[in-house]
C-alpha cells in the first residue's frame, strides 16, 4: 500500500511519494528480493511529510552499499554523472564515448565554420554517410532543469552552420538533425521546442526508453564516479587522464599505482567495478 506522503525533489517541487518508483531502482541494482523488500519496509518506516528525495536516496543507499557495493554503485548513477562535474568538459567526452559504443566515429570540441560565425562544437559524430552535430547541457547540481532558452541557442547555431554545410562537408556527409543532450531533465517549453525544429533532445528519462539512463544500462558504459570505493580526489585525477570510463579503468589499471593506492584496495576497487558487469 503506497503511503500518502509528500515529498521534496531537488528542485523544490512536492510530489506524492511513490513506492512504485522506489522498488523499480532498486531492482535496476540487481539488488535480490529480500535486500530490497528490507530497504523499502525500513524507508516506509521512517517517512515523514516534506522528507527530501535527497535523504530518502541517501537512507536507501547506505543500506546497498551494506549489503553489497556493486549495488550501491548502479543505485548512485544518476548522482554520479553530476560528479563528473565541476566542468562540463568530462561530460562532453562521456558522450561521445556512449556514442562510440553505440556505431559512430566521434571527435570532441572541433570549431566549425558557419555562415555568419564559427562555432566551437561539443561533440562530432559519424556514422554512414551521415554527420550530427552534438552539443551538451551539463549541470553540477540537480534541480536545474534545461529550460526552453537552451534549445532556442543551440538550433541557431545549429541552423547557422546547416547554412554553410556544402563547403564544410568535403566527403558528401549529409547532416544530419542536431543533438541537445543534458544530464538533467527538460522543461515542457524546451521539448515543445525541440520537436518543432527537429532538435533530437536526449535528457537523463527522454526520450522514452532510450534516455541516457537507458543508454548507459544497455551499453554497460558507468561512469568512474559511480565507483564507492574511490574517493573525490582520486576520481578527479582519474577523470583528468580522460578514465571516463570504469571500463577503461579495468584496461588502464597502472593509473591505480600513479595514485599510490595498496594492493589490496585495488582488488577491492577493481573487483567492485567487474561486478558492474556481472
Amino acid at each position: 500500500m503506497e503511503p500518502h506522503i509528500d515529498i521534496i525533489k531537488s528542485s523544490g517541487e512536492k510530489v506524492k511519494f511513490s513506492l512504485t518508483k522506489l522498488r523499480n531502482s532498486l531492482k535496476s541494482t540487481g539488488a535480490d528480493d529480500k535486500t530490497i523488500k528490507q530497504i523499502l519496509d525500513k524507508v516506509r518506516d521512517e517517512l515523514y511529510q516534506g522528507i527530501s528525495t535527497k535523504e530518502i536516496y541517501n537512507r536507501a543507499f547506505a543500506m546497498l552499499k551494506e549489503k553489497k557495493h556493486v549495488f550501491a554503485s548502479k543505485y548512485k548513477l544518476n548522482k554520479a554523472i553530476y560528479e563528473l562535474g565541476p566542468t562540463g568538459f568530462p561530460f562532453e567526452h562521456f558522450i561521445s564515448e556512449v556514442l562510440k559504443h553505440s556505431g559512430y566515429t566521434t571527435k570532441v570540441g572541433s570549431v566549425l565554420q558557419g555562415k555568419c560565425v564559427s562555432h566551437e562544437v561539443d561533440v562530432i559524430a559519424h556514422k554512414a554517410s551521415q554527420t550530427s552535430l552534438i552539443e551538451c547541457k551539463f549541470h553540477g547540481e540537480q534541480g536545474f532543469n534545461c529550460n526552453v532558452k537552451v534549445p532556442l541557442y543551440i538550433n541557431s547555431r545549429y541552423q547557422d552552420i546547416k547554412e554553410n554545410w556544402h563547403q564544410l562537408s568535403k566527403n558528401g556527409n549529409s547532416l544530419e538533425p542536431g543533438w541537445l543532450v543534458t544530464n538533467t531533465r527538460f522543461t515542457e517549453d524546451a521539448l515543445n521546442y525541440g520537436k518543432c525544429c527537429g532538435l533530437y533532445l536526449v535528457s537523463w528519462d527522454y526520450p522514452s526508453k532510450n534516455g541516457l539512463k537507458d543508454r548507459i544500462d544497455r551499453l554497460g558504459l558507468y561512469p568512474i564516479t559511480v565507483s564507492t570505493l574511490l574517493t573525490q580526489r582520486e576520481k578527479q585525477f582519474l577523470i583528468s587522464r580522460s578514465v571516463i570510463l570504469c571500463k577503461m579503468l579495468i584496461n588502464d589499471k597502472f593509473y591505480l599505482d600513479h595514485l599510490g593506492i595498496s594492493d589490496s584496495r585495488k582488488t577491492r576497487i577493481l573487483n567492485e567495478i567487474e561486478n558492474l558487469y556481472h
